[in-house]
């Protein structure tokens, strides 16, 4: 029987990416979104006929979407069995001018979608004996971020500490929670929110001088969802290029 999987934000940038990654390698496939009709773009664009990708509406901000989301799943194919924290956004501004309204809505975005997501589907994976919680983090939650706002960087800094806790917490129910923190990802989006002189600037800054692989990520995600990565939880997965070396 195929495995499920829902992967928040993923109506376009990286989790379009590893939505189209996992339902190449078999996976029947959610593809969650606020923006409802682009995600639906993308399911169809997997499968028209809807019995291996169906489309979601969510707000990750919301804990009574996500159960919608489990109990459509539920209904749709019996279950799931990944989750993919993938939806966040990003945004530059400086320290100093960062309204308590613009903190707390990047962190509800970022670390509230996360931590009631697993939440859950941690629940529903634990009743089932196994699941895969895959939290896409930052390097800029390790390093306070390169061109990001402090919002951002400590929203992800929370998502790398929540993947701990909720790893500890499903370890012996057969969930395994955990991480992957990319640094900047050549992106559409990216190329979007930072100015290219910036970009090329980070770039030149990267060991490797060049800014990371969406394929890559989505490799990584792959990896850790697999029934036989049991014994990997808990753990962060670096994709910056070498702009963190500890």
């Amino acid at each position: 029987m195929k495995r499920v999987a829902l992967i928040t934000g993923a109506a376009r940038g990286l989790g379009e990416v590893i939505a189209r990654r996992m339902h190449a390698a078999g996976y029947r496939v959610a593809v969650a979104d606020l923006n409802v009709d682009a995600a639906r773009t993308v399911a169809q664009s997997l499968d028209a006929s809807g019995d291996t990708a169906i489309a979601l509406a969510l707000d990750v901000t919301d804990k009574a979407a996500f159960e919608s989301a489990r109990a459509a799943l539920q209904e749709h194919w019996g279950g799931t069995d990944v989750l993919v924290n993938n939806a966040g956004k990003s945004q530059v501004s400086a320290l100093m001018d960062i309204s308590p309204e613009e903190f707390d809505r990047i962190v509800a975005i970022n670390l509230r979608g996360t931590f009631v997501g697993s939440q859950v589907f941690g629940a529903h994976f634990a009743e089932r004996g196994f699941g895969r919680i895959v939290n896409i983090g930052s390097l800029a939650g390790q390093n306070g971020g390169t061109a990001t706002g402090a919002h951002y960087a400590a929203a992800k800094g929370g998502v790398a500490v929540l993947t701990k806790v909720f790893a500890r917490e499903l370890a012996e129910r057969g969930v395994t929670v955990n991480c992957v923190s990319p640094g900047p990802l050549d992106l559409p989006i990216v190329h979007e929110t930072v100015a290219p002189e910036r970009l090329e600037a980070i770039r030149r800054a990267i060991p490797v001088q060049r800014l990371g692989s969406a394929e890559y990520v989505a490799d990584v995600v792959l990896l850790l969802t697999a029934e036989s990565a049991g014994a990997v939880t808990g753990a962060n997965w670096d994709a910056n290029g070498g702009l963190l070396m500890r």
